[in-house]
């Protein structure tokens, strides 16, 4: 539908609505229709604006108008909106148009609408409508700007703002030149005048009012009073960013800029004003400083220096001193950001600021305060776990971990919940705002402002900053450095050289720009960026502020600003390696893993924290570190054309990574993860607020992936691959910078060495300082085990990869550098071993390839590369020291020649001479270092010449020498290499052959066994061969036999060699030479042989042996005891094999046994434990020899003996002495005492023969004392000895029954000996001290005892079986060897249940029934005899009667505590107890035993007899109130004793607890009666004296007994009595009831001598006193004891309470074997009835009828 077909249906509308109301106006609308129809097919009709049908046509819009209808005038604008869009609207109509929309605009909301739709249509269709026509269109649109209809004033605004733009938009369009008469004049702000056109003088007017209003003046063209501040601001924003050229081209409008707006933005800027206000004045001032600076350079340095200010925290208040509010930092914050993403504008502020001395420094400030803010609150940043490492964490306080806990907890609740987190930490997610504070023009109030935006936003200005400065910088690099195609290996650029470059290029002058730009803003931006790169970001803002720093790294390097790039390098390396990642590093140990990894709990997590001093992972790098490595290598890769020294700190750091990455430098390990979130910061992922929107994660930041270590390794290999790509100066500086590194670790370590070493060194001296200083840059001193020095190996690396540099460039670019640094650490003697075999192998794979890269060269060139080659090998070969480094450096150097040899020998045209030093050099005595001790000084030593002319010149080797094992390979491959180089020395000549027979005696001399004993053995043997062949010829035999003998000669040496393995050879060659050849030999030949040969080889070992430090290796000094072994070996096969038919013949025959037998007491006494067992086997395998010798032989045999037994006897005295048997640390072993016993057990059959008796007793008791010690002695070793006897226990009693004991004193001395042996296993102290094999534990000490138990089992049998067969000898009782035998049996007896286990494998009978078993038969052939040996003193009778019944004691007092009632131990016991009844009892009271021994023996069955005792409530006293103390009624009666007796009887109602072993107790009892009865009536003599002395002690026990039930049963009332008291109570009446004393024993017990008148009482008493005469008669009756218990019998038949019990007819069975329940008949007993027959009997006693 076209324009007109729409105008014609508008005015139809029109008509149809107002036809009935406004007829003019609908016959205007007809009118217009009609001619609109009739002219539109006309030819040449047209809408122009002045045509004939204007007037027609705007007639009913106007009449429409003034009707006052709203929907009239609405269809009136439409049809009028249609008409200026057809351009039908005459320009003279304009006013009339303007003012009937002015009159209609009050009448609604739509008409309003429509008129804004109008005057936008009006304005934009006529371009000629300026002045006072186009300020009424604007006035319309202003007045409806103050609507207070939302719709309205935001539609007028809308409009309004598009007719502003459009006044200038004519401008920009209006380009072509107007008439004078068209140009108006209007006077500038100046004060000038300016000739403008129309449209500029529109425009000019319009911003000049806008202006004006803004700052509440009157405007000059607009009719309005007053606009809004910040409508007026958003006009001028809206115009100044659309139009900001124009203001460049127009200079009077520029003006109004200096003039009106820039006073009026500082004016609101400065004074308090509200946000809407301050942000739109604030973005204003944006665009001025973004798109006028050059044009307003003094108004824009205000604005910058305002808003930095703001930043920083200086402008705090306002002109009238109000406190800004925190939105306009956050506003002034976000303009910064704008302007520094500008590179261009942030150059043109340097330039225009900062470039001059005196300049304001605007650039400069705005880092510094963005340096400011983001560093004004960490607590608020928080701190990244992550860029700490990780395992490092040290806090370990319940504080710490709860706070863990918590904020996991916190975590987990808010992500649940969607509630944003609080943790401190910067991201985009928790800090940014969905529309920047700038933005919110819709805002009345400030939003709410994030705590970490403005820190968001201070980040991001740092970043733009970076960014820009890579985006102009490293683009201009890489023009100055095009890659050119086809032109060979690729260089890694230098850095710019601005200073020499071309000024006039527009390149270069910005270049020099931005190099002084970062020269004044690095300091601020490192501080900056490294601050923020340690606090919680978010990967996102991590990522980018990682970027920054690479940007700034990149870009100082390429502009050649060595500080800061140095700087900016530093703080990449601190951030990838945390020092403290290092050091925790080295110190950490592997926790063990717990057992419930997945079950654990929250309290368990919080245990494991609280507990754990140590992180459960190793310390290593989180991702954010391998990032910062990640750009540090690649920085530093980028930059490695031009780094130069720099490059250390780069490679320092590096090391430093390559250390934690692979595990210590053992093997690459992988990050390790902690499963828990309490353990470790989790790592989220960062999200954008699209993604917040949508759900969904954003990948992570591409920094941040390939952070595996695997990756990181690949990484820095590939830096140092890049450094084929550099140029000479380059990579000349990088290697030594490899250099520098290597050579300070090694300082580090060798001052770390010299603190421990000399920790008095003063602190203040340069080696403690320079390592002091060292550590603090980072580098950790560890004592982890690497695989290798960082630094050093890169250099091999780096070597290999620039081959073609150590060839064909000079020597000072990488060879002298690196072959002199290597040289130096394989020689540097206070350097780690691993670092100098690492240096040594570096070098070597060099050296290697070198000689095989030689090809296309002059000879010269060859030979020089070939000289200096051979002459770094010859530095490492020729490395002084005998430490097994050293060792090791020349045997890698010798393998090196070896392989030159074998792949280059041909081409070699130079360095035979120094080949040849090389391999004499292994021959000769090596050095040890200045800093080691040797084992064995020179001066000691006999030296060894080079080329020796006979063996007797030649002394031993080195020991310092041969004791150092890696000396070994050393000689292997020299002798290789020998080998290579002698290939025909069969074609030699004589002097030749010497030297080739003395080189081989030198390497004959080395450490290498197969060497040694090819060329000392093999070779030599040869030679010998070839000799022997030569002597064919008789005119040369002597001369051969003289070789013969200097090759006997030479095994003689080598039989003392410090090697091991060539020792045993050359002694083994030595005696199967003379064992092959011993028949041939004449006598003077074998006392050559044995003066020359056979002792001086002992004295040489034991000689070189001495030499030894004994704190030495335990190997070495095995080895020479090996030595020794095999030597005495094989001349023990000598004597045995040549004694008889050869040695026995020589003349000095003792002599030489002599000296044998003192070389073999020698090595007993001084040699080691090995050595002792050979030594006594080879001196028996020479006696065994003797084979039953005849003659003079026999006599010569017995001369042999008497002198082996003095030795014998001689080492026997030394292992018995107290400072020779430690416990558990004695020097023999078990094998070298058993070979001791041996050699006296066939000593002692080949003395027997040749003296055909046996030995004096004298000789038999030092035997018998020496093998009693050799039993005791405490060995180093261990048998197991509880089930069957050691070899030595076996061996000893073997001895010890091969004893002839008829020998006067013999009998004694065995039983003796054997007593003395079964207390061993009680008494015996010797532990064996055996250290743990367990890896995990040192020094921990386990404890074996020797227990003897097998022994005890053998001789307790065997000692009572000996006692028996002499029991009639005079000579046991009186020499004490009888209570020898009696001690030996009581210890077990006593011990009982607490003697050690028979047996750990069988069920051997206890030792104490053994023992007790023994003793009874001892006992009973004992008891009856003692007392009648009348050789013996009453002394010793009365010590054996004491020993006899201190084990009676034993036995009957034994603890069994622990032991359960056992019917067999009761079994036992019974038998035991029969025993003493039958078999001692009868001979106790025997005249010559004394009376404290008796009654002693009753206190002991007294104490027996206890049944149960008290349990003590508190310190063993009965509480308060349950005791009654007792107080005798008749004191009269009671003589002191007895009231002594009575008063420590109380009355008690605690608990008591029964003893163990009742019946036993029973029995004891009736012991104790049947020793006071007279039922037994032989020895009545001795009973009555044993009654008389034991009654007083059964007489205590019964009153016990029968007083404290008295006392208790008047507290227990109707409480039951407990069991065992019921039944002693019943037992001691019915007892007392049925005993019957000896006449007259309770007076002789009570007299002062109970032995003289037990026996033969007095007369009765002569006293008058009636109560004496009766007591005399009472005590003399056999019913005493119940007048002596008379009252006690009174009250328990009175007692209110009895005891009564159902018990056996007879209450204790005599023999616990017979008898059965089912048999046994029970009685019922009372204790009052029992009472009351004692006194019935008591009464018959007295005569009573009744």
């Amino acid at each position: 539908m076209s324009s007109l077909t729409l105008l014609v249906s508008e005015l139809q509308a029109l008509a149809t609505e107002t036809r009935r109301r406004y007829p003019d106006v609908r016959e205007a609308a007809d009118k217009a229709i009609a001619v609109l129809r009739a002219n539109s097919g006309a030819e040449g009709f047209s809408l122009s604006v002045e045509g004939p049908y204007s007037d027609e046509l705007l007639r009913p819009v106007f009449l429409g108008c003034v009707s006052k209808n709203v929907k009239v005038i609405s269809l009136s604008l439409g049809a009028l909106q249609r008409l200026i869009a057809l351009k039908s609207v005459p320009q003279r109509a304009l006013p009339h148009v303007l003012g009937t929309m002015g009159e209609v605009m009050s009448q609604g909301v739509d008409i309003q609408l429509r008129i804004l739709q109008v005057l936008l249509s009006l304005v934009t269709n006529f371009l000629n409508m300026h002045g006072m026509v186009l300020g009424d269109a604007l006035l319309l649109c202003f007045r409806l700007q103050e609507s207070r209809i939302a719709v309205v004033s935001s539609t007028a605004a809308a409009t309004l703002r598009q007719l502003v733009m459009f006044i200038f938009e004519k401008v920009v369009i209006d380009t072509a030149p107007a008439p004078a008469e068209e140009l108006q004049s209007v006077r500038l702000p100046d004060g000038t005048v300016a000739q403008l056109k129309p449209s500029e003088l529109d425009a000019y007017c319009v911003f000049e009012d806008l202006c004006l209003l803004a700052n509440m003046e009157p405007p000059r063209s607009l009719r309005l009073e007053s606009l809004p501040k910040t409508f007026s601001l958003e006009l001028i924003e809206s115009v100044l960013t659309n139009y900001h050229g124009l203001f460049h081209q127009r200079p009077e409008i520029l003006l109004l800029l200096r003039h009106h707006l820039s006073p009026l933005l500082l004016k609101s800027l400065s004074e308090k004003a509200a946000f809407p206000l301050s942000l739109r004045s604030t973005r204003v001032v944006f665009i001025l400083l973004k798109q006028f600076s050059d044009k307003l350079a003094t108004e824009s340095e205000v604005f910058a220096m305002m808003l930095i200010k703001l930043i920083s925290g200086e402008e705090t208040a306002t002109s009238d001193g109000s406190r800004r509010p925190s939105w306009m930092r956050v506003l002034a914050t976000e303009v910064i950001r704008g302007l520094c993403g500008d590179a261009d504008l942030m150059r043109r502020y340097w330039q225009s600021y900062d470039s001059e001395a005196d300049g304001s420094r605007v650039f400069a400030s705005m880092i510094t305060a963005l340096k400011r803010l983001v560093t004004e609150r960490p607590g608020l940043l928080g701190t990244s776990q992550q860029m700490q490492g990780l395992g490092v964490q040290e806090s370990n306080k319940l504080e710490h971990v709860a706070g863990m806990v918590a904020n996991a907890a916190t975590t987990t609740v808010s992500g649940a919940l969607g509630i944003h987190s609080t943790a401190p930490g910067l991201s985009l997610e928790s800090c940014m705002m969905k529309l920047q504070c700038i933005d919110q023009l819709d805002k009345a109030d400030a939003p709410m402002i994030p705590e970490g935006y403005i820190y968001v936003l201070g980040l991001q200005c740092l970043v733009s900053i970076a960014d820009g400065f890579a985006s102009s910088v490293l683009p201009a690099f890489a023009t100055f450095n095009p890659k050119l195609p086809n032109s060979g290996p690729t260089r890694l650029p230098s850095a710019l050289d601005l200073d020499n470059s071309d000024p006039s290029n527009p390149l270069v002058a910005q270049l020099r720009v931005e190099r002084r730009m970062i020269e004044d803003g690095w300091p601020g931006l490192l501080a900056a960026l490294s601050f923020l790169m340690g606090t919680n970001l978010s990967d996102d803002l991590f990522s980018g502020t990682l970027a920054a720093l690479q940007a700034l790294t990149n870009v100082s390097g390429v502009l050649g600003l060595h500080t800061p790039r140095d700087a900016f390098l530093s703080s990449l390396s601190k951030l990838a390696i945390p020092a403290r990642v290092v050091s925790k590093l080295d110190s950490w140990v592997e926790p063990v893993t717990p057992r419930g990894g997945s079950g654990m709990g929250v309290v368990d997590g919080i245990a494991a924290l609280a507990g754990a001093s140590v992180s459960t992972q190793p310390p290593s790098l989180s991702d954010r570190n391998i990032a910062c490595l990640k750009v540090l290598i690649y920085s530093a890769t980028f930059l490695g054309g031009s780094l130069g020294p720099s490059w250390f700190n780069v490679l320092e750091a590096l090391q430093n990574a390559d250390y934690v990455l692979t595990g210590k430098g053992t093997r690459l390990t992988t990050t390790h993860k902690l499963p828990s979130a309490l353990l470790t910061a989790s790592r989220q992922p960062t999200l954008s607020m699209d993604h917040i929107k949508s759900g969904q994660l954003l990948d992570r930041p591409m920094v941040l992936m390939d952070v595996e270590p695997e990756h990181v390794l690949a990484a820095i290999q590939g830096l140092f691959e890049s450094t084929r790509d550099m140029d000479d100066v380059a990579f000349h500086h990088f290697a030594v910078a490899l250099c520098k590194l290597s050579a300070e670790m090694i300082e580090m370590q060798v001052s770390a060495d010299m603190d421990e070493t000399n920790p008095d060194e003063a602190p203040g001296s340069p080696t403690v300082a320079f390592a002091h200083r060292r550590r603090m840059s980072g580098i950790q001193l560890t004592r982890t085990p690497r695989s290798g020095d960082f630094s050093v190996s890169k250099l091999g690396a780096i070597s290999l990869l620039n081959i073609h540099r150590m060839i064909y460039a000079d020597g000072e670019v990488a060879w002298n550098p690196i072959t002199s640094h290597l040289v130096t650490i394989l020689r540097h003697h206070l350097a780690p071993s691993s670092l100098r075999l690492q240096a040594s192998q570096n070098l070597d794979n060099v050296l290697v390839v070198i000689p095989k890269a030689l090809t296309g060269l002059e000879p010269e060139h060859i030979k020089q590369v070939q000289q200096r080659t051979l002459d770094v090998l010859a530095l490492q070969v020729l490395t002084e020291g005998g430490s097994p480094t050293v060792a090791d450096i020349r045997r890698m150097g010798l393998e090196t020649l070896h392989q030159i040899l074998q792949t280059g020998s041909h081409t070699l045209l130079v360095g035979w001479e120094v080949i040849l030093e090389m391999l004499s050099s292994v021959c000769r005595p090596t050095t040890s270092a200045p800093m080691s001790a040797r084992l064995v000084s020179q001066e000691s030593l006999p030296n060894t010449p080079t080329v020796p002319t006979t063996p007797h010149t030649r002394g031993t080797p080195l020991l310092a020498t041969f004791t150092e094992k890696p000396n070994v390979p050393l000689i292997r491959s020299a002798f290789q290499s020998l080998t290579l180089v002698c290939d025909t020395l069969v074609s030699l000549s004589s002097e030749q052959l010497k030297l080739c027979i003395s080189t081989l005696g030198l390497f004959g001399r080395q450490l290498d066994t197969n060497i040694a004993l090819t060329a000392a053995e093999s070779l030599l043997w040869s030679v010998s061969d070839s000799i022997q062949m030569r002597r064919k010829d008789p005119q040369n035999e002597g001369q051969y036999n003289d070789l013969w003998m200097y090759l006997l000669a030479e095994l003689l040496v080598l039989c003392t060699d410090a090697r091991p393995e060539v020792r045993g050879g050359s002694i083994q060659t030595l005696f199967r030479t003379m064992q092959l050849y011993g028949l041939t030999l004449s006598l003077d030949m074998w006392h050559q042989c044995m003066w020359k040969i056979i002792f001086p080889l002992l004295d040489s070992l034991r000689n070189a042996a001495s030499l030894l430090s004994p704190d030495g290796e335990q190997s070495t000094l095995s080895a020479w005891d090996e030595s020794k072994i095999l030597a005495l070996q094989s001349i023990g096969t000598i004597f045995n094999d040549f004694l008889i038919g050869k040695l026995i013949q020589l003349e000095d025959f003792d002599k030489v046994w002599d000296t044998f037998v003192q070389h073999v007491q020698t090595s007993v006494l001084e040699d080691s434990n090995s050595i002792t067992t050979v030594a006594f086997r080879s001196i028996e395998k020479s006696l065994k020899s003797f084979r039953e010798p005849a003659g003079i032989n026999k006599n010569i045999a017995d001369r042999s003996c008497e002198s082996l037994w003095r030795s014998w006897e001689t080492i026997g005295s030394q292992i018995a002495l107290p400072n020779n048997r430690t416990p558990g640390h004695g020097r023999y072993t078990q094998d070298n005492l058993v070979a001791l016993v041996d050699v006296v057990k066939t000593l002692r059959t080949l003395s027997k023969y040749a003296k055909s008796s046996e030995w004096t007793i004298e000789r038999l008791e030092s035997l018998a004392g020496i093998l009693k010690a050799i039993m005791t002695y405490p060995c180093s070793d261990f048998r197991p000895d509880v089930d069957a006897l050691t070899p030595l226990q076996s061996n000893i009693l073997a001895i010890f029954e091969s004893i002839d004991l008829l020998v006067p004193g013999a009998p004694s001395l065995l039983l003796g000996d054997l007593a003395h042996f079964v207390t061993l296993a009680f008494t015996s102290s010797s532990d064996l001290h055996e250290l743990s094999t367990s890896p995990r534990v040192n020094d921990n000490i386990k404890v074996k005892k020797v227990t003897y138990i097998a022994l005890c089992k053998r001789v307790m049998p065997l000692l009572a079986h000996l006692y028996s067969r002499f029991k009639n000898l005079a000579d046991i009782y009186g020499n004490g060897t009888v209570e020898a035998v009696l001690t030996a049996y009581s210890i077990p007896i006593k011990l009982k249940y607490n003697c050690p286990a028979p047996s750990k494998f069988g069920a051997d009978l206890p030792l104490w029934k053994l023992a007790s078993t023994s003793f009874i038969s001892v006992a009973k052939d004992c008891s009856p005899r003692i007392s009648e040996m009348k050789d013996a003193s009453d002394e010793r009778v009365a010590k054996i009667w004491r020993k006899l019944l201190e084990v009676i004691e034993g036995a009957l007092l034994a603890d069994c505590s622990s032991a359960a009632d056992d019917p067999i131990d009761e079994e036992f016991d019974h038998i035991f107890i029969a025993v003493i009844a039958t078999h001692i009892a009868a001979y106790l009271g025997h005249p010559r035993i004394p009376d404290d021994i008796i009654v002693g023996f009753g206190q002991v069955l007294q104490e027996a007899s206890k049944i149960h005792e008290i349990t003590a409530d508190s310190h063993g006293t009965p509480s308060n109130g349950d005791s009654i103390p007792h107080i005798s009624e008749d004191k009269e009666q009671v003589d002191e004793t007895d009231k002594l007796e009575s008063s420590q009887v109380i009355a008690t109602t605690v608990s008591t607890s029964i003893l163990p072993r009742e019946r036993f107790s029973y029995w004891c009892f009736d012991l104790l009666f049947l020793l006071c009865s007279d039922e037994a009536n032989d020895q009545e003599v001795n009973r009555r004296r044993v009654a008389a002395l034991c009654l007083q002690n059964l007489l205590s026990r019964v009153s016990q007994v029968l007083l404290s039930y008295c006392l208790d049963i008047e507290l227990y009332g109707d409480m039951p009595f407990p069991r065992a008291r019921e039944e002693e109570v019943l037992y001691v009446l019915n007892k007392l009831l049925s005993l019957k004393l000896w006449t007259g024993s309770l007076w002789a017990s009570r007299s002062e001598n109970p032995s003289n008148f037990s026996s033969n009482m007095p007369e009765l008493t002569k006293s008058t006193d009636p109560q004496e005469r009766a007591r005399d008669l009472a005590y003399r009756s056999q019913r005493a004891h119940l007048f002596y218990c008379y009252n006690l019998l009174i009250r328990v038949a009175t007692a209110a309470k009895s005891a009564t019990a159902w018990l056996p007819e007879k209450l204790i069975v005599a023999d616990p074997t017979v008898g059965s329940t089912e048999s046994t008949q029970y009685v019922h007993y009372d204790s009052r009835k029992l009472a009351t027959a004692c006194l019935q009997v008591l009464g018959q006693e007295m005569g009573l009828p009744w």
